[in-house]
C-alpha cells in the first residue's frame, strides 16, 4: 500500500513539475514577444482604391492588406510609440499594365499630451512593375494631430513630398477627418483634403467624402461618397475623379 502511494505521489509531482515548466516555458516565450512589440495585421477588399479622391484602379476593385509592428516606451516621464507598417493593393492606372501593384512603407513615432494625440511620421510610396522613368515611387513626411471629445473625435494632417508622384517636384497636402459615434454601433466620417503642387502644370485640387462604418461580427464593413474639384479633363480624360460610392469590407487581426 505505501508504495502504492508513494508511486502515486511520485507521478503528481511528476505532472505538477512538467506543468509547471511548461507555464514557465510559456511566460518565457510571452515575454520574449513582449519585448518585441505588438504585431498585427489586416485584409480587405474595396469596390475602387481611391486615394485623395481619386481612382487608383480605375473605378475598379481592389484587394489590399497590411502589417504592422508598434512598441510603446518611456521617454523621461512621456510615453512614446513607435511603429511601422507595410501595405499593399492591386492598381490599374491604364498605363499599358506599367504599374499594377503597389506597396507603401512607412513608419513613425507618437503621443499623447493633455488628451491631444501627436503623430510624426514618413511613407514611401512604391509601384515595383513600373518603369523607373516613370518616376512613380516617392516618398512624404506627415505630421498629425488629433482629439477625442467623446461625443466626437477631430484630427488633421500634414504631408509634404520633396518630389510627389511621377516626378512632378514638391506636393503638400492637407486634411481634415471628424469622426462621430452614433447609434446602432454606426460611426460617421466626415474628411476634407486639398493638395497642392508647386508645378505650373499639375492642377491644385480639393477632395472630400462622408461615411459610414460598422463592426459585424469582427468585420468593419463601410460605405462612402467620394468626390473632388476635378473636371474630367483635368483627371486626364477619366472619370476616376468624379463623385462616386465606395464599399469596403476589412478584417484586423
Amino acid at each position: 500500500m505505501r508504495k502504492w502511494l508513494l508511486a502515486c505521489c511520485t507521478a503528481c509531482l511528476a505532472v505538477v513539475a512538467t506543468n509547471a515548466l511548461a507555464a514557465d516555458d510559456k511566460d518565457a516565450v510571452d515575454n520574449f514577444f513582449d519585448k518585441l512589440g505588438t504585431f498585427s495585421a489586416s485584409v480587405a477588399g474595396t469596390t475602387d482604391y481611391t486615394f485623395r479622391g481619386i481612382s487608383q484602379t480605375s473605378q475598379g476593385a481592389a484587394v489590399q492588406g497590411s502589417f504592422g509592428w508598434s512598441k510603446d516606451f518611456t521617454v523621461g516621464k512621456q510615453k512614446v510609440g513607435a511603429y511601422a507598417s507595410a501595405w499593399g493593393s492591386n492598381l490599374n492606372f491604364k498605363d499599358g499594365d506599367q504599374a499594377d501593384l503597389e506597396i507603401d512603407y512607412s513608419g513613425g513615432l507618437t503621443t499623447t499630451v493633455s488628451g491631444l494625440k501627436l503623430d510624426a511620421f514618413a511613407v514611401g510610396y512604391t509601384y515595383p512593375d513600373a518603369r523607373s522613368s516613370l518616376n512613380y515611387d516617392y516618398v512624404e513626411a506627415a505630421f498629425g494631430a488629433d482629439y477625442d471629445f467623446g461625443i466626437v473625435d477631430v484630427g488633421g494632417q500634414f504631408y509634404w513630398s520633396p518630389d510627389f508622384f511621377g516626378g512632378i517636384g514638391d506636393a503638400y497636402y492637407v486634411s481634415g477627418v471628424v469622426n462621430v459615434p452614433l447609434p446602432f454601433k454606426l460611426t460617421a466620417s466626415g474628411h476634407v483634403g486639398y493638395s497642392t503642387f508647386t508645378k505650373a502644370s499639375a492642377t491644385d485640387y480639393a477632395d472630400w467624402s462622408l461615411s459610414l462604418t460598422r463592426n459585424i461580427l469582427g468585420f468593419d464593413l463601410s460605405i462612402a461618397y467620394v468626390d473632388t474639384n476635378l473636371s474630367t479633363s483635368d483627371c486626364g480624360n477619366t472619370h476616376n475623379c468624379d463623385a462616386r460610392g465606395v464599399f469596403t469590407i476589412a478584417k484586423s487581426f
